[in-house]
């Protein structure tokens, strides 16, 4: 499977495919006859006068000199020294060349430079696609000529696999790729060249990757990985955008058309240009789907042009490579049939009506009858020897006979042929369609059927001999946004009348009560996705229920050495950076591992995982993300096989503060993907203490004492720091003005710029915290001094870095650390004061430490927890440890291992290095 689809090899199932074969296929291509053969299958090469400076597709070396060799189908380009090595196939051979048929999740690509893996030229901005899953690259007018051959990232036991191969895909690499069988240059940023095995990342030129063994060992990664054959999933009657839980938004639109009416030979933009001189349009429908929906291709053929010619380029146009004398052009409304040598010559005169103006000639590609033809049968669950097996049907063979016949051709003769069926399989880019055949279905009649509807439809579409196993069906869905704290009685209830589940076929698993969530398991797909698409549109107490297709992981199939990670990333931070990091993470890892954490929050993934004897975390995102995850961890985590799973951190918040003490760095700025999982699992595990604030709002007398509660209680907690006065006034204000205009604070120096803002309007803002409060630590009464504001440091930085503690050395109080079961207790006096602090100049009023805080606050006051604020009536905060420390993974200080990125022969080319960290 690679590029735009296509496995580089003509027989994908077998490498040792034979030069001879290819050039079989080549031959078979459209007009290839008068064209320049080659051992890739088909190119339709002609010689070419160059004009400008241009790369060869094959090497990516400079083409010297005047001529090349263009394919007038794909727009490849090589020098005629690499016609005879020449690899790389045709675009109009991608159906033939996919392995195991999956769907692709398109979405917006990003506005790094990239090469159409259909047509191989650049793609431009919003006219580009790429698939959220794999390293396919499209213009929205191309994908629907891409195919499903996407990675498969999970297995749903319809086709399988014995063994677990490479998975190619053609070009966008890094110029400074190398081949990982010669250590050339095997990268370019001219052109889509060299190949990338999507799973392990090794690169390779067209013409090596042969010598490569064929069996993928996922490479570096291997061991933070989740494998394919580990993930089961029943995915029928769901997209890849469901399974995958990619948020649907951003390409909704994508999935509603399913085709893109534009001309290959017209601009990306504005109106179809008009037809050179001696040339003409022609509006070329290849079904009678197309028609219905007017999705038309534009042909610019010569005036005076043979039938055979004429048939020819509509093919191509299609990106078909079948035999032209196997079609014939019909004109759309009637019976004419191109039938002349040249009978477009008649519309070269004064009757204009090639003109796009005057709607122009529309002509419909149509197959020809035929007695017999052969058709190509693949086995269900390859094994050992060819992919596929060819069978010649006649009007009278039916979908029996063809088992029958396959069975033989197989070495399988003594199984019953009646445990089997033939499966019709369309391959489409967006989505996986199978349908079982009746043993009594007349072959012929389906492809004529097939045809009619659209020749390029039959282009994609694929027979399976496969058994008939009767398959338990198991669908998981989690759903969500349920009122928290709710009795499992009342839930399941809940679920019950809101959606009307059918008892018998759907089970209640999991009930996190915390959380406003059920775990379903459902033994039928209509039912499943029945449930799926209802409770995306119930809402229950004026929220809108979520609902998320879940993968099974087989833990008794990972390896001992495996400990797979659980990303969450959180989009919304860092600007686009926390999306194209999302995108990042689902290539180089099994997207199954990978979540966005604002569909569903973390309980998707930790649920997921419940039954993982051994894993870890990454978290992208600020501090108020990872202080997510931790509490819902904490919540959940009796449910958890693996209830300590250590936490690593990507910084796209804007304080970070966190992020910084466990050497993650101040921000993320744009890192490779790849090496930052290399971090990961080099990392050190360090403990660190969590605390709960009890937050009782009170009516508090003079005398202090309680006359009443103002609201009930409420508990929080806290990992980084705990701020009251000016400091958590200044955090509110910041935080109000980024609610009332988000799309402003994308960037991590503009919300510093604001925050400064915020802070300066408070210079002279007077409040003296010691009148307001009192402070008991460890049952000891603590006198404050004046200060504006009070600060409880759980780890060693303060706002944005700030060490506002001090290193100086104290006799009064220990060294801090983030697992010592403490709590620094510190003051400032004002808005000044925390600059200087900010500013590396002064350090904060050291009050007390201590493991248990009492504080009584006579009036309003503003607090902030890691960065949350919010106005606190009077009452009692108690502060305390919460349960046993967590175990977080901190930056290892020494550099990369070399077996970080491969051997010493060079090996170390990242596999996302081509995308810039992205």
């Amino acid at each position: 499977m690679a590029d735009s689809g296509r496995d580089i090899s003509p027989y994908p199932d077998c490498q040792t495919a034979s030069p001879l074969a290819g050039k079989k296929r080549a031959q078979q291509s459209p007009g290839l006859r008068n064209k320049y053969r080659s051992s890739a299958p088909g190119h339709c090469l002609k010689r070419v006068t160059l004009t400008k400076p241009t790369y060869c597709h094959s090497c990516s070396d400079f083409i010297w000199g005047l001529v090349g060799f263009l394919c007038e189908v794909c727009n490849f380009m090589c020098h005629e020294k690499c016609l005879k090595t020449l690899r790389s196939a045709c675009s109009c051979m991608t159906p033939s060349l996919v392995r195991v048929p999956v769907a692709h999740c398109f979405g917006p690509a990003g506005q790094k430079k990239r090469f159409c893996c259909v047509c191989r030229k650049q793609t431009e901005g919003n006219a580009a696609l790429r698939c959220e899953v794999c390293e396919l690259h499209v213009h929205a007018d191309c994908a629907v000529f891409s195919c499903a051959d996407c990675r498969s990232p999970h297995l749903d036991g319809t086709l399988e696999q014995d063994t677990f191969h490479h998975h190619w895909r053609e070009g966008n690499l890094a110029s400074a790729a190398r081949c990982d069988v010669c250590r050339r240059s095997c990268g370019s940023s001219d052109v889509l060249s060299g190949i990338r095995c999507e799973w392990c990342g090794i690169t390779s030129h067209a013409a090596c990757y042969l010598s490569v063994p064929p069996e993928c060992t996922l490479g570096r990664l291997r061991c933070m990985m989740l494998h394919p054959a580990c993930v089961r999933l029943d995915s029928r009657n769901f997209s890849k955008m469901h399974c995958y839980r990619v948020m649907e938004s951003c390409s909704q639109d994508l999935d509603n058309s399913d085709d893109v009416d534009q001309s290959a030979a017209a601009p990306k933009e504005g109106q179809p240009a008009p037809p050179e001189s001696g040339k003409q349009l022609l509006k070329v429908f290849d079904g009678d789907d197309a028609v219905k929906r007017a999705g038309f291709r534009l042909v610019s053929i010569m005036r005076a042009t043979k039938n055979e010619e004429v048939v020819e380029a509509a093919l191509r146009a299609f990106f078909l490579p079948d035999d032209s004398q196997d079609f014939e052009l019909q004109e759309v409304g009637g019976v004419q049939r191109l039938h002349s040598d040249d009978i477009l010559n008649r519309n070269g005169g004064t009757d204009n009506r090639s003109s796009l103006k005057d709607g122009g000639d529309a002509w419909l590609l149509r197959a020809k009858p035929r007695d017999n033809e052969v058709i190509q049968v693949y086995a269900g669950r390859p094994r050992s020897g060819a992919a596929f097996v060819s069978i010649s049907v006649s009007r009278n063979s039916s979908a029996a006979s063809v088992v029958s016949e396959v069975l033989g051709l197989l070495h399988r003769r003594e199984e019953d042929a009646s445990t089997f069926s033939l499966m019709e399989v369309y391959m489409s880019s967006k989505q996986v369609q199978r349908q079982m055949l009746s043993p009594q279905e007349k072959i012929q009649d389906k492809l004529q059927e097939i045809r009619k509807v659209s020749v390029r439809q039959m282009n994609q579409t694929r027979f399976y001999v496969v058994e008939n196993r009767k398959q338990a069906v198991l669908v998981s869905l989690l759903i969500g946004g349920l009122t928290p704290l709710l009795s499992k009685d009342e839930c399941v209830q809940l679920i019950q009348e809101q959606l009307s589940i059918k008892s018998h076929l759907v089970t209640v698993s999991h009930v996190y009560t915390s959380q406003g969530a059920v775990a379903l398991q459902i033994s039928c797909f209509s039912e499943a996705e029945r449930i799926y698409m209802l409770a995306k549109d119930t809402i229950v107490n004026s929220k809108t229920l979520t609902s998320l297709v879940i993968p099974e992981i087989e833990n008794n199939d990972l390896g001992e050495d495996v400990c797979p990670l659980l990303v969450f990333v959180n989009p919304k931070s860092g600007g686009m950076k926390g999306r194209e990091l999302l995108y990042g993470f689902r290539k180089l890892l099994n997207p199954h591992q990978v979540f966005d954490i604002s569909n569903g929050g973390p309980l998707a993934g930790l649920h997921t995982f419940r039954e993982v004897p051994r894993f870890r975390v990454l978290v992208c995102g600020g501090d108020g993300t990872v202080g997510w995850v931790l509490g819902v961890l904490e919540a959940v985590r009796h449910k958890l096989v693996c209830r300590e799973p250590p936490i690593g951190i990507v910084p796209l918040g804007t304080g970070n503060d966190l992020s910084r003490v466990l050497r993650w760095g101040a921000g993320y700025s744009g890192e490779n993907p790849h090496h930052i999982l290399v971090s990961v699992d080099e990392a050190d595990e360090v403990l660190m203490d969590r605390w709960t604030i009890l937050l009782d709002a009170q009516d508090i007398s003079e005398d202090g004492k309680d006359n009443g509660f103002l609201e009930p209680p409420k508990i929080v907690q806290m990992n980084n720091y705990f701020g009251l006065g000016i400091d958590a006034e200044v955090s509110l204000d910041f935080h109000q003005a980024r609610e009332d205009d988000p799309d402003k604070f994308t960037s991590r120096f503009h919300n510093k710029g604001v925050y400064v803002k915020v802070g300066l309007q408070k210079i002279s803002w007077t409040r003296s915290l010691h009148q307001e409060l009192q402070l008991q630590v460890d049952a000891q009464n603590v006198p404050l001094p004046h200060i504006e504001g009070l600060i409880f440091l759980n780890i060693p930085s303060w706002g944005s870095g700030a060490d506002l503690w001090g290193s100086e050395v104290d006799v009064r109080h220990g060294k801090p650390s983030i697992d010592d079961g403490l709590l620094e207790v510190v003051g400032v006096t004002g808005v000044v004061h925390m600059g200087q602090v900010q500013s590396g100049l002064r350090s904060g009023i050291r009050i007390a430490q201590g493991n248990y805080i009492r504080l009584t606050v006579s009036k309003p006051i503003h607090v902030q927890v890691d960065g949350e604020p919010w106005i606190q009536p009077p009452g009692h905060i108690i502060i305390s440890a919460a349960g046993p420390k967590v175990r977080m993974l901190r930056k290892s200080k020494q550099k990369q291992k070399k077996s970080s990125g491969g051997s010493k022969d060079g090996r170390s080319e990242s596999p996302s290095s081509r995308d810039g960290g992205n």
